[in-house]
């Protein structure tokens, strides 16, 4: 428990006046809340971004933390992670229901392009595990225009 800085008298750590003297004790500065982000590197960041089905939660923390506001490779990685997951979304919500009731030895184009998105998924977690920036077709101009703009 402190004490009063002018008179010694026994004071709360909470307290902002002494009981018995009166005096103004001094305020101990709020500490900063510690970054949970801070022991995380940008390589850890952008493979984060591509776990399968899950990433875009990682996508967001990235692009929304101050951490990794002027780490472009990160920044591209996270854009490209979450336009991935909106591709899995369109087949998912979209092609995958219009394929649902086909029956048959049919070739099903939905299960095709979640397997090629899977693959597309881990090919680019390899790629971010060397460091390396691999723009995919149409969703990494995307992600390269959406990386560069200024917050």
């Amino acid at each position: 428990m402190p004490f009063c800085s002018q008179c010694g008298n026994q004071v709360a750590g909470s307290d902002i006046f002494c009981a018995k003297c009166g005096f103004r004790q001094p305020v101990e500065p709020a500490r900063a809340a510690a970054d949970p982000l801070a022991s995380i590197t940008p390589r850890t960041a952008s493979i984060l971004c591509y776990v399968p089905v899950v990433g875009w939660i990682a996508s967001i923390i990235v692009l929304a933390t101050d951490r990794f506001r002027h780490e472009r490779q990160v920044r591209f990685h996270a854009f490209q992670g979450l336009y991935l997951f909106v591709a899995w979304l369109i087949v998912d919500w979209v092609v995958r229901p219009m394929f649902a009731d086909m029956s048959g030895p049919v070739v099903r184009v939905d299960r095709i392009l979640r397997a090629v998105l899977m693959l597309t998924w881990i090919f680019m977690l390899v790629k971010a595990s060397h460091n390396e920036e691999y723009s995919l077709p149409i969703i990494g101009e995307l992600a390269q225009k959406s990386a560069s703009e200024r917050t």
